[in-house]
């Protein structure tokens, strides 16, 4: 137990490909990933919701200048665990190009890159360009049209002098 004298909120697990991630990783991602974890694990921190594909999954900003991404999502522990629910960690691993989402789609069995929201939201066709039905446009007034009274036309007319 912490200096807190509470058990853990959540379990802790690893995609074992995570676990290769973390060790690759340089020593001082390794060592915030798992103060963070430690963190994310006694609830003291959450990381932020993903959208789009991955939602269900979290994130967590790693560094300063938040190059390396943890993603994790929270799930049901195994009934031989002594919590109810555990943190599986399913990559840690550098934002350039978004590959740690790619690998997260990957390692999640996605046969397409996963796409945010925002992506798909992009990708929609908009409203505003679908055809829409014809629209009757009204005919010419009753006073130009042939056979029907006109008004009046202005019969004075004024001589300059």
């Amino acid at each position: 137990m912490s200096a807190r004298q509470q058990p853990p909120a959540f379990g802790l697990s690893f995609d074992p490909r995570a676990l290769t991630d973390l060790l690759q990783a340089p020593s001082d991602i390794r060592d915030l990933t798992l103060s963070y974890l430690q963190e994310v694990v006694n609830a003291d921190r959450c990381g932020l919701r993903l959208t789009g594909d991955l939602e269900g999954y979290r994130k967590l900003f790693v560094d300063a200048r938040k190059d390396w991404r943890v993603v994790y999502g929270v799930r049901a522990a195994p009934e031989t665990s002594a919590h109810r629910r555990e943190i599986y960690v399913v990559a840690i691993r550098p934002r350039a190009g978004n590959d740690v989402y790619d690998e997260v789609g990957r390692r999640l069995g996605m046969t397409r890159r996963p796409l945010s929201a925002h992506t798909h939201a992009a990708r929609s066709r908009s409203p505003q360009l679908t055809p829409r039905a014809a629209v009757s446009r009204p005919g010419p007034l009753p006073s130009v049209m042939p056979g029907l009274p006109r008004p009046a036309q202005n019969t004075v007319q004024h001589h300059a002098r």
